[in-house]
């Protein structure tokens, strides 16, 4: 469903970018003359859509958009909220009709997509060096394609070790020293394995596995992938070693299932951003009380995996530079701020995390949670990082990694056919 979902997206992306006109390549001093950007008193109004946001934080909007209101005379912002499902179909449907928002909530992801078909303005051409050295580099670094700058980082997550102390201590291991490597993360699992029966963790088989180990996926122009090396075959062969030896689940298993393997005791271990507390606390009390949160064992790249949320102002907005200066106003620090704590959501601001709410613990999973996953932020980087047509590239390293892991398929072969499926995608785009 999920590949079928993103071919008709990916078509009707085609179809919209057929229909834009060369405007929305121009510079920014041209799009402010063509594309309606008003003179000054004119009154101006931003549509500005998120993604399930409401009612849950509809206060919060509410008055942010009241005080930016008021401080912009003339400008008024017309918020709109969509289901995540939804978003994606209706901004392009929206661009083919002419009728494009201003200012638009998308995943790293997505984003990425959009801007590599020029559906989305050139920040660079907008922020200043200031408002774009706000944000942490790994991070905003990861919707820059081809040195465009398509996307304002907004909130985000980092993950931590949760750790189920319980099996822990029937394993005869020592909670108060965790590991602290993905080795010593393998080590523990044995010892658990052999002492309990249990299993260590579950993962899903997609490329963040690359981009922790320091693997590129693609070379620093973004037109060949370079995945295919000596240091990827030793990462997927220990990840088969490691399925066989039970340290991890011998699946694939989305993250729905991988609440689901923890809540029943069946690992010790989840690798997670800090909303996987919401679900074991609802879901398995019992097992929230003896769960803790550490930092997050290191591989040789030393990096850590970041899930954000960003802003992007599509091309076809008729106030593209009203509306790039409500995008910077939402993701401002004192905002992204303010918002994290409403929502118990990291921000993307270097500044941010500097507030108490990020440095202070009351001991419990949710503040070691939060401040261990803040410490981590300058280590974030999205696997997606900067990849053109990541949505079709991530479905073909899965799929491979499926075929080798869980089919038994020559690894250095499938590498081989993946890098050339990938390069096809490259020279298509």
């Amino acid at each position: 469903m999920r590949r079928n979902r993103r071919g008709f997206v990916l078509t009707l992306l085609t179809i919209v970018l057929l229909t834009m006109s060369l405007s929305a390549c121009t510079s920014k001093k041209t799009e402010n003359a063509d594309t309606g950007s008003v003179a000054k008193g004119e009154p101006v109004k931003l549509e500005f859509w998120t993604i399930s946001l409401q009612p849950t934080f509809t206060d919060y909007f509410n008055k942010m958009i009241a005080d930016y209101e008021k401080a912009h005379t003339g400008v008024t912002i017309d918020w709109k909220d969509y289901p995540y499902d939804a978003v994606t179909n209706k901004l392009l449907t929206s661009i083919a009709s002419g009728s494009s928002p201003d200012v638009v909530n998308l995943n790293t992801e997505f984003a990425s997509q959009m801007g590599t078909k020029g559906a989305v303005l050139d920040l660079n051409e907008y922020l200043t060096d200031e408002q774009k050295q706000s944000y942490f580099e790994g991070i905003f670094n990861s919707s820059v394609i081809g040195g465009k700058a398509v996307a304002m980082p907004w909130y985000t997550s980092t993950s931590v070790l949760f750790m189920n102390t319980k099996i822990v201590k029937e394993a005869g291991l020592d909670p108060a020293n965790p590991p602290t490597t993905m080795e010593e993360l393998a080590d523990w699992s044995r010892q658990i394995k052999q002492k309990t029966g249990k299993m260590g963790y579950s993962q899903q088989l997609n490329p963040n596995l690359f981009t922790v180990e320091g693997i590129p996926m693609l070379s620093e122009d973004k037109k060949t992938a370079t995945f295919n090396t000596p240091e990827a075959v030793a990462m997927i062969e220990t990840i088969k070693k490691n399925m066989a030896d039970g340290v991890i689940v011998k699946e694939d298993v989305p993250f729905t299932k991988q609440i689901q393997y923890y809540s029943g005791e069946q690992v010790a271990f989840e690798l997670a951003g800090t909303t996987f507390i919401n679900f074991i606390k609802t879901s398995a009390p019992d097992i929230y009380k003896n769960t803790i949160a550490v930092p997050l064992p290191t591989t040789q790249a030393d990096k850590r995996l970041s899930n954000s949320m960003n802003l992007v102002i599509p091309a076809k907005s008729k106030h593209p530079k009203e509306a790039v200066e409500f995008a910077a106003f939402v993701t401002n620090v004192d905002n992204q701020t303010s918002f994290s704590k409403v929502a118990n959501t990291l921000p993307s601001t270097k500044e941010s995390i500097k507030d108490p709410f990020f440095t202070e613990t009351d001991k419990s999973l949710e503040a070691e949670a939060k401040l261990t996953s803040a410490n981590s932020l300058d280590k974030a980087v999205e696997f997606n990082q900067g990849v053109p047509n990541a949505g079709d590239i991530n479905s073909i390293i899965g799929r491979g990694l499926q075929k080798i892991v869980l089919n038994g398929a020559d690894v250095k072969e499938t590498l081989h056919s993946m890098e050339q499926e990938v390069n096809k995608v490259l020279q298509s785009k």
